[in-house]
């Protein structure tokens, strides 16, 4: 029931024009990343403040959520099932995560994939040794299931933990999606803004074979100087 009524207070606050644009927006056309996904057209503040409503809906109606073609539905069940990892006890966040990995086809865009997984596989993690987790999804084949492991570590990131990003980073330097590029030049941002030496050390190595996005992500905060160092370089390599 929970499940039902959540999309309809989502329906309620659909616009058509917001629709529309999110739907160019997030690439749904044929043969693009969100292909076949379907919009109702609410913001994220809304879909917010419908998932605050809701916070104890359980995991057998979230699933209806994640399964359901309307990407607000999805998204409102993370941010309830992100909110909900926050409140749990060990057992409670462990069991939290397998139901979201379980799901993670239906993390089925990057939005819905930066929303979440920091706050839900990154925070199981950041405190544990045995990462390997993360490494399983990034040889997986779902792009998505890639993403998440590249921005779970902002989790680690923003605890001054910088291994698992920088070694994610260099596994996907010969990535060919650009929401791969743009995921791994955002935490390498992520990591300059809290050491740029380790930044600067990693593009000394890496700039010439990086692709240009995850290049571009990664040096936006460096001063202008360096950006155009960096930038030179490349194209004279």
């Amino acid at each position: 029931m929970q499940a039902r009524e959540i999309k309809k207070a989502l329906l309620a606050l659909g616009s058509p024009e917001r629709a529309t644009h999110s739907s160019r927006f997030f690439k749904t056309g044929k043969g693009q990343y969100g292909e076949g996904d379907r919009f109702i057209g609410c913001t994220v503040p809304e879909t917010r403040k419908v998932a605050a409503s809701h916070p104890d809906t359980p995991l057998s109606e979230l699933q209806k959520l994640l399964d359901d073609p309307l990407h607000e539905c999805r998204l409102c069940a993370l941010v309830i099932l992100a909110g909900q990892f926050r409140k749990e006890g060990e057992r409670g966040r462990g069991e939290i995560v397998r139901f979201y990995l379980s799901h993670s086809k239906r993390v089925n865009n990057w939005d819905l994939v930066d929303l979440s997984c920091y706050h839900i596989v990154g925070e199981w993690l950041k405190d544990k040794k045995d990462r390997s987790l993360l490494y399983r999804l990034a040889e997986s084949k779902l792009l998505w299931n890639q993403r998440i492991a590249m921005v779970s570590t902002l989790a680690f990131i923003r605890n001054n933990d910088f291994f698992d990003a920088l070694t994610l980073a260099e596994i996907f330097l010969p990535h060919t999606h650009d929401l791969m590029h743009k995921a791994s030049g955002w935490m390498l941002r992520e990591v300059g803004k809290r050491d740029e030496q380790l930044l600067t050390g990693f593009l000394d190595r890496f700039h010439q074979v990086m692709p240009r996005t995850m290049l571009r992500y990664a040096i936006e905060r460096l001063m202008p100087e360096q950006r155009r160092d960096y930038m030179r370089r490349t194209l004279n390599a």
